[in-house]
Parts: structure tokens; C-alpha cells; sequence
């Protein structure tokens, strides 16, 4: 079953996650534990004047699909919304749910097609996407102050 699961696509994700340095200086941070798994997943944002993410930082702890989601969500999130990236996690969690036959269209969403039917993986997966936007809810909430 794991031999399935991590495949060598998600092998390769997994040990190339861009952005994976926290910031100096962030808009916005936060950090998650799943209470799944233990994955943790700390999330630096800078967001432009129309609210875009024009800088990421992560630090990731977590199993090789946390680690290969995060890739996936690092290679996408830059001039992404708050609201594109809640709209990529919505999606991804509904294929998980078998409500929709993809997992999303962004580049290498297709390599977690493999962890649909392994429920206890798809807390660590979504992870990245929950960290991230609590980073820009955080970023919200310092620019309101």
C-alpha cells in the first residue's frame, strides 16, 4: 500500500519545496500542528497592494505528501489571493471527499491522486494551504491594527 502512496513523483516533490525560509520581515505568519499526524507547518507572508502574495517563506516538518503538497503550493502561491488559495485547498479536500474527480489543475495536483483513498494523509496534505492562509488572515489582521 505505502509503495503505491509515495510514489517517486511525490518522492521528488517532497525534497523540492521552494521557499523554504522563513522571512525576516512578513505582512503575515502562522504556524499549524496537525493533531492527525504532528505535521507543523510555519507559513511568512508579504502581500502587495492588491492583496497577491509577493513573498512566501515555510518551514515544513512533516511527512513526504505534506512535504511534496508544500511543493506544490510553494510553486503556485506567488501572485496567488488569499481567495486562490482557499479556493485550491476547497478543491483539493473535495476530490479527497470524492465530491470531484480532480484534485485541481495547478501544476503536479495530479501526483496526490495516489492519497485520495488514504484518509489519515490528507490532514497532512492540506496542511501547507491551512498555514497559508492563516498567514494572510494574520497579514489582514496587522494591516486593520
Amino acid at each position: 500500500m505505502s509503495e503505491a502512496l509515495y510514489t517517486r513523483d511525490i518522492l521528488r516533490l517532497a525534497v523540492s519545496i521552494p521557499h523554504q525560509q522563513r522571512l525576516d520581515s512578513p505582512d503575515g505568519s502562522a504556524e499549524l500542528r496537525s493533531r492527525t499526524c504532528g505535521s507543523v507547518v510555519a507559513a511568512d507572508v508579504i502581500i502587495d497592494d492588491d492583496g497577491a502574495l509577493s513573498d512566501l517563506g515555510m518551514s515544513i516538518s512533516a511527512c513526504a505528501l505534506g512535504q511534496a503538497s508544500a511543493s506544490i503550493l510553494g510553486a503556485e502561491a506567488i501572485g496567488r489571493t488569499a481567495r486562490d488559495i482557499v479556493q485550491a485547498r476547497s478543491g483539493l479536500e473535495e476530490f479527497f471527499n470524492g465530491k470531484v474527480e480532480s484534485p485541481g489543475d495547478w501544476q503536479n495536483m495530479d501526483k496526490l491522486v495516489a492519497a485520495r483513498d488514504h484518509k489519515g494523509r490528507h490532514a497532512a496534505i492540506l496542511l501547507p494551504y491551512d498555514a497559508l492562509i492563516a498567514a494572510f488572515a494574520d497579514a489582514a489582521k496587522r494591516k486593520a491594527a
